[in-house]
């Protein structure tokens, strides 16, 4: 099975790219799901159907489903944290700690992504396309197992500090239990390249190209493969045209190429890059979105990406005296980077976006040198110290 994740800037156009992605994969015969965890529940609208929290077919080999992010937290989550607030109360925590001990930041998000879960493993389908919110929300999405699994350290470790023993909290910790062991699977999920990739979806503009690149380093943070970035909206070349329109398409047209350019500079060019051409009529229905996916793809299979995608997140090199650490992380000239040592740990902040690396156990001992950025992203240098840190 494969899932296909579709991110972009808000108003890009992921969600049309996600479903003709979605129904050229049914077109080769692959049973396909197109699931959108968008609040926005546009995905319906591009098929011109109502959708549902339930699978709904489109055509032969193509489903599609709408996740009620709302609705499961109602359902799954309100009865756990009744459960932990009831627990750490009669465990002697005030009712205040308590409440704000189960109140979990982003639980909505996180139910969506286990719904997308429970759909892949669940069904007969060869392939999951997801249709995810806007670049800051998808980051944060992704980003919640991990931060999740860290706040249940801290409240078993609350736990554990006061000796905690109840009946009543022997009742919900193994739900925690459970709980902690499907986030850590959906993390390992998302980061199995064999099974997850993102497709990022931008318009030539430099705005958007700005915040596609500030994800695709969030994501190589998060170990999550990029296997392909799709330019939307390309205006047609107005080849020779005269009059104002004519003038009006090959000026913003330049504008796009100049700003292609500048992405296949930065290493991101025709084998990573595709182009979709704006459409004068709104895409809408299976016939609208088979043409997109023919111009996108030109015959290709869709599942397989378009380049090499993101490298591996971290490659070590033996030199004299020490070792290189390369961080594969697609950085702009002028992009905030902030790099630290904690413990076992390499702290890497950019952009705001901030993670914890554990080193290789091979340089642990060592002691960081310098660091420097080039194309490849980030190549720190540590020296051999004999000793433990």
């Amino acid at each position: 099975m494969r899932i296909l994740l579709f991110t972009g800037k808000g108003g890009v156009g992921k969600t049309t790219l996600a479903a003709a992605t979605a129904a050229a994969l049914a077109g080769r015969g692959r049973k396909t799901l197109v699931v959108s965890t968008d609040p926005a529940h546009s995905l319906g609208d591009a098929f011109g159907l109502l959708l549902t929290a339930e699978p709904s077919e489109v055509d032969i080999c193509l489903h599609a489903v709408q996740v009620d992010s709302r609705s499961l937290v109602d359902d799954v989550w309100q009865d756990l944290r009744s459960q932990l607030r009831s627990a750490l109360s009669g465990a002697g925590i005030e009712s205040l700690d308590a409440e704000e001990l189960t109140v979990l930041p982003g639980v909505d998000e996180v139910l969506a992504l286990t719904e997308v879960q429970r759909l892949a493993e669940s069904g007969p389908w060869d392939t999951v396309v997801v249709d995810c919110g806007p670049t800051a929300e998808t980051l944060r999405l992704l980003a919640l197992p991990e931060a999740i699994s860290g706040y249940l350290t801290k409240l078993f470790g609350k736990q554990a500090k006061l000796g905690l023993g109840s009946r009543r909290w022997n009742n919900v910790g193994e739900s925690v239990r459970r709980l902690g062991t499907h986030l850590e699977s959906l993390r390992t999920l998302l980061t199995d390249p064999s099974i997850t990739t993102v497709r990022l979806v931008l318009t030539p503009e430099r705005v958007v190209v700005a915040e596609a690149r500030r994800t695709l380093s969030a994501l190589a943070l998060r170990g999550i493969r990029v296997d392909g970035l799709i330019a939307n909206r390309l205006m047609p070349a107005p080849g020779f045209w005269r009059g104002s329109a004519a003038s009006w398409l090959r000026t913003r047209r330049n504008q796009q190429n100049e700003v292609l350019t500048e992405l296949a500079a930065a290493g991101l060019g025709a084998d990573v890059v595709r182009p979709v051409e704006h459409r004068a009529v709104e895409p809408v229905g299976l016939p609208a979105l088979l043409e997109i996916a023919g111009e996108l793809y030109n015959g290709t299979d869709p599942l397989t990406g378009y380049g090499k995608g993101v490298t591996p997140l971290l490659q070590v090199s033996e030199v004299d005296g020490g070792y290189r650490l390369r961080i594969a992380l697609p950085l702009g000239r002028d992009t905030p980077l902030d790099l630290a040592r904690v413990d076992d740990d390499l702290a890497i902040t950019v952009d705001g976006f901030r993670r914890l690396i554990a080193l290789p156990a091979l340089l642990r001992p060592c002691e960081i040198l310098h660091a420097e950025s080039d194309a490849e992203g980030l190549l720190v240098s540590l020296a051999r110290t004999g000793g433990k840190r």
